[in-house]
């Protein structure tokens, strides 16, 4: 990804396909490193749909449409509160990060999230 700033982050993202998996996401975990991020591959887009409930961690949840765009940042989710956290239109997949890292990143709306799943990973060509 590459914030606002023009700095790019590189992530380790652990890909959740199933629904099993998409459900449980980060339920229980008691933390998570700087440097990951879950992704949950909606497998279609849509409205998303996310609860903190169960989650122990809080989260920023970046919302991101087909071509890899951030439609929109669900920022310092609280652990535990069922929400619904959701997207402001449909979106391919949800990128949870721990929470403050899209402030730290520079992140917002608009900014690319590259990554094999939205066919956008060379960047794009200089004029």
């Amino acid at each position: 990804m590459t914030g606002d700033d023009g700095v790019v982050h590189p992530l380790k993202v652990e890909v959740m396909h199933t629904q099993k998996e998409l459900w449980t996401g980060l339920r229980w975990r008691k933390s998570m490193p700087q440097d990951q991020g879950m992704l949950f591959d909606l497998g279609e887009v849509r409205q998303a749909y996310f609860t903190m409930s169960d989650t122990l961690i809080p989260l920023d949840m970046l919302f991101i449409g087909a071509d890899g765009k951030i439609i929109n940042i669900a920022v310092m989710t609280v652990p535990g509160n069922v929400g619904p956290y959701m997207s402001d239109g449909p979106v391919r997949a949800v990128l949870e990060l721990n929470a403050g890292a899209s402030t730290r990143m520079h992140l917002g709306p608009g900014n690319i999230v590259r990554y094999k799943l939205f066919g956008n990973l060379a960047p794009p060509k200089a004029q």
